[in-house]
């Protein structure tokens, strides 16, 4: 393994049955980078995930994860890693302080280091003001800067976590994102799965697995030149449904999709539609405000990528 990476994975496969959920995986993860794992419901994530984590033993290749070789060594493997699923797991019953001081006694044998790690964390995620609070009455929010105390109190090199973001409000994932950076700065290793792709735009490398298989893998900036075939325009327009109806049926255009109020149109060359699309909207009674070309983002590369393999 080289020294630089903490996560390697060479033609890594799990297979029930006749189902091949991870398919020849291979992957660098180097230490103290933000790796971002995306891929639809189903794709092969968790059991990627539970892999690494060497609670689920591979059908074939292997990898190793902090210097422990996956298939030899699953239990070297639970040492250095931390876990954050995406549900809630920990008491309700107990506030914030004591559900961070069970787990750092249940991982850490020195009684005063684990106080230290307790009171480290709490700092850290900034829950000073809440430590007494009972879990139950946390918001999402709070509940997920309380599970990732919780994960890293026993100071792993190595952090797993499983859509962390999932379903709380957009100020309180942007303060989990700065508290991941600081951790990343600290050369802890980050593998982080999420359905967001302005999170995935955060990340130092992305992966996309579908149907098992690694279909993407560099930096966002490359998987954006590089993997995008085709061009993309926006249109802002009014009335959207419409219009979306409209393009869906036009013979240029390969793919329409709705982003917010604009359109995303995937199309072979922007430039000569640019104002042939204007004038045949305007002509079916729709008033456009904005027409041009675009450079893809990393949510337009996926969806085309998943489209094509259908």
């Amino acid at each position: 393994m080289n020294e630089d990476n903490t996560i390697e994975v060479v033609d890594l496969t799990k297979k029930f049955g006749d189902l091949v959920a991870v398919d020849h995986l291979n992957l660098t993860v180097k230490k103290g980078e933000i790796f971002g794992f995306l891929g639809p419901n189903g794709a092969g994530k968790s059991t990627t995930i539970r892999m690494l984590c060497g609670i689920l033993a591979p059908t074939s290749g292997g990898g190793s994860v902090g210097g422990y070789d996956v298939v030899k060594e699953p239990e070297g493997i639970k040492k250095v890693i931390g876990y954050m699923s995406q549900q809630f797991g920990l008491y309700s019953d107990l506030t914030i302080e004591e559900n961070i001081d069970f787990y750092s006694r249940l991982y850490l044998t020195d009684r005063k280091e684990a106080r230290n790690m307790r009171e480290e964390v709490i700092r850290l995620v900034e829950l000073e003001r809440y430590r007494h609070f009972q879990a139950a009455h946390l918001s999402g929010g709070w509940k997920q800067r309380l599970a990732l105390a919780c994960s890293i109190v026993h100071k792993p090199s190595i952090l797993f976590l499983d859509e962390p973001t999932a379903g709380i409000d957009p100020v309180s994932r942007r303060t989990l994102w700065d508290i991941l950076y600081d951790l990343a700065s600290k050369e802890i290793t980050l593998f982080v799965t999420t359905h967001y792709m302005e999170e995935a735009e955060r990340c130092n490398h992305i992966g996309f697995i579908w149907k098992g298989k690694l279909v993407a893998y560099g930096t966002p900036t490359a998987i954006r030149k590089d993997l995008m075939e085709n061009e993309i325009m926006t249109i802002r327009c009014r009335p959207l449904q419409a219009a979306f109806g409209l393009l869906k049926q036009h013979p240029q255009i390969l793919d329409v999709n709705i982003y917010g109020d604009e359109l995303h149109l995937v199309v072979e060359k922007a430039d000569p539609l640019i104002h042939a699309l204007s004038e045949y909207l305007q002509g079916k009674g729709i008033t456009v405000d904005k027409i041009e070309k675009i450079e893809p983002s990393i949510e337009d590369v996926f969806v085309a990528m998943s489209r094509e393999d259908k």
